[in-house]
């Protein structure tokens, strides 16, 4: 069974720092795209950040470029989300997603296909 366990979440200032991180079980982790989806109040979800099996592509959301980094530790099964100079407009769920689709243009949804961890909280204070 597929299960993604992400935490680090919490409350920053704005233009502080804060490491997520998503420990996945259930399956062979190196092989698989891996993506950090986020969704704010009252907005639609939005991929984030994410790479394919192999990490050959990697793909940031426009509004993150510089000041957040995807990165994973094959050894631990955990995947990570660096973000540095966080704004207030970054506050929302951050979700780690297995299997999505990795464009060189963003990240989607897999379907059926992905698996959806629960979800950790930032909010970013003004």
């Amino acid at each position: 069974e597929v299960q993604l366990q992400a935490s680090g979440g919490g409350l920053v200032q704005a233009g502080g720092s804060l490491r997520l991180s998503c420990a996945a079980s259930g399956f062979t982790f190196d092989d698989y795209a891996i993506a950090w989806f986020r969704q704010a109040p009252g907005k639609e979800r939005e991929g984030v950040s994410c790479f394919n099996g192999g990490d050959v592509i990697t793909y940031y959301e426009d509004s993150v470029k510089g000041r957040f980094f995807i990165s994973r530790d094959n050894a631990k099964n955990t995947v990570y989300l660096h973000m540095y100079d966080l704004k207030p407009e970054d506050t929302a769920v951050y979700f780690c997603v297995t299997d999505p689709v990795v464009r060189g243009y963003g990240c989607y949804d897999g379907g059926e296909d992905s698996h959806w961890g629960q979800g950790t909280l930032v909010t970013v204070s003004s």
